[in-house]
């Protein structure tokens, strides 16, 4: 099975915005553009990203950014099974993270996949608690 990396909010954030660690993620959709790879976001993290570049640069904005993703090699997760509920519902009661944050991890979990972040702040305890696996940016 190829690797797979799941991304977060923050991780196409900085790939769009050419932030620091943006080559990392350039790199891992590279890689997914080739087929050595596999590169997920669920949906609900795909939603921050909108509400945020809505909320900043206005609705063209943000639609462009979804058509850009789409053309982009990310699998949109759009399903959320019984398994993702429940394993997202324990990582936030447990680590009261985001609600985002809580359904990519779980989905990270139950892929064997890599979560891909740079929010040492909100995650290193759980990079140093849990069996997921983490791909920092930055």
């Amino acid at each position: 099975m190829k690797k797979a990396y799941i991304l977060d909010a923050c991780a196409l954030i900085a790939y769009l915005t050419e932030e620091r660690g943006a080559d990392i993620v350039g790199d891992m959709l590279d890689l997914a553009e080739q087929g050595e790879r596999r590169v997920f976001m669920h949906a609900v993290n795909l939603l921050e990203v909108y509400y945020g570049v809505r909320r900043e640069y206005g609705e063209a904005a943000a639609k462009e950014m979804l058509e850009n993703v789409k053309d982009a090699p990310i699998e949109v997760c759009f399903d959320t099974s019984e398994n993702v509920i429940v394993e997202a519902g324990r990582l936030k009661s447990q680590y009261k993270i985001s609600l985002a944050d809580s359904i990519g991890l779980a989905q990270a979990f139950l892929m064997n996949a890599s979560f891909v972040t740079s929010d040492h702040h909100e995650l290193d305890v759980i990079d140093n608690a849990e069996d997921i696996n983490f791909t920092w940016f930055r």
